[in-house]
């Protein structure tokens, strides 16, 4: 019997201390995230004339119809890229997504829809191995070299995309497409929770490395 109550102390405690763990590690993740959305909200701006120039600003990919048709995220994104471009803001244009099915194309609808809004074609810069905000962010800066940069996509994307890239060695700001309420917003926001914790990870302990290829050099005439 004595033995027995003493395997059950034993135990209680260890799921105590389990339990507190636990409760510890959500605390420290929930102050970490905390901290990057408040340090990285300086770094986001709302109004086209407002944002620093930079020499590029790096478009994040988002759904794409399967008629080519880019949803109402991404053809926000895209257009608030162009408000950029046409205001003189940046000069090069990467579109970064998932092209990872012949069938499924971001960066290709992207491009597409800049050209027919008037962006030069050589001022479109490719990236189809986009598949995450940390591999865009990792191959803007090892494949395309960029060191600066201005990232276009939602307010509530952007203190992790900005984190990412920072992280990686891109001096970014960010632009907030935010040009009309969408449906799954509440949804998208809901996300960004453990994703921004996820990202953290990434970035201070896993690194993982995701598809490469060659460097390529973005020309400016």
């Amino acid at each position: 019997m004595k033995a027995a109550v003493k395997l059950t102390m034993a135990a209680l405690k260890l799921a105590l201390a389990a339990g507190a763990l636990a409760i510890l590690t959500v605390v420290v993740l929930a102050l970490t995230r905390a901290s990057i959305i408040r340090s990285m909200s300086k770094l986001i701006y709302y109004q086209v004339d407002d944002v620093p120039e930079r020499s590029i600003a790096i478009v994040f990919g988002a759904g794409v119809w399967a008629d080519g048709r880019l949803s109402d995220v991404l053809a926000d994104r895209v257009e608030t890229a162009i408000h950029l471009y046409e205001a003189g803001k940046v000069r090069k244009l990467p579109m970064t997504g998932d092209n990872r099915f012949a069938w499924y194309n971001e960066p290709g609808a992207m491009g597409e829809y800049a050209k027919a809004r008037g962006v030069p074609a050589e001022d479109i810069i490719y990236d189809y191995a986009g598949r995450r905000t940390y591999d865009s962010c990792y191959r803007e800066r090892h494949i395309f070299g960029i060191e600066s940069a201005i990232l276009v996509t939602q307010e509530y994307h952007l203190p992790r995309a900005l984190y990412t890239c920072r992280q990686i060695g891109i001096d970014a700001v960010g632009m907030a497409a935010n040009e009309r309420p969408y449906v799954r917003t509440r949804y998208f926001t809901l996300r960004e929770a453990p994703a921004l914790i996820l990202a953290w990870i990434e970035i201070n302990i896993t690194r993982p490395i995701p598809v490469m290829g060659d460097p390529i050099e973005i020309e400016f005439e």
